[in-house]
């Protein structure tokens, strides 16, 4: 059965966003719409639906490692900060957003506390990100197969 190491990280994150927006349980807090992610950014996110993104973002990077603390989600989805015409450097997101977005995870079942300190995936939450990643497979699968019926019916045309 495949995992979520078998499928690329863009379509997984895409996939289970989705189906966090679809399922309604997932609780965005109320600042969503004028926070910045980062106090490197300029601006906050275009995409009406980044808080969904970054849950998913973050399930996945906690799915595939054991314990993961606020710290290391913020070097994670931190960035380069422009420091005008000085050399950029690495900066940190907001550690605010990503506690906030654990927390949600939490509430719905994703992720739960760990012993070590951090936060660690649920077996639920491992059995609902596993579904997903079937799914996401079985789709690219069905693509493949029509492409190829299409490419196949395009070269009979041809003779």
């Amino acid at each position: 059965m495949p995992g979520v190491r078998d499928i690329s990280a863009e379509a997984f994150i895409a996939a289970y966003a989705s189906h966090l927006k679809r399922s309604g349980k997932l609780e965005v807090p109320t600042w969503v719409d004028i926070v910045k992610t980062g106090a490197f950014k300029e601006l906050a996110p275009y995409d009406p639906d980044w808080y969904y993104v970054r849950a998913a973002a973050v399930a996945r990077h906690i799915y595939l490692r054991k314990d993961v603390g606020i710290g290391a989600l913020t070097k994670l989805h931190g960035g380069a900060k422009r420091r005008g015409n000085r050399p950029s450097h690495h900066a940190s997101a907001s550690a605010s957003v990503q506690r906030k977005v654990c927390q949600s995870l939490e509430k719905i079942g994703v992720l739960e506390k760990s012993d070590n300190g951090g936060r660690r995936i649920s077996q639920d939450g491992q059995r609902d990100l596993d579904r997903i990643a079937t799914a996401v497979v079985e789709a690219q699968r069905e693509e493949a197969e029509e492409e190829e019926e299409e490419e196949e019916a395009g070269e009979e045309e041809e003779e």
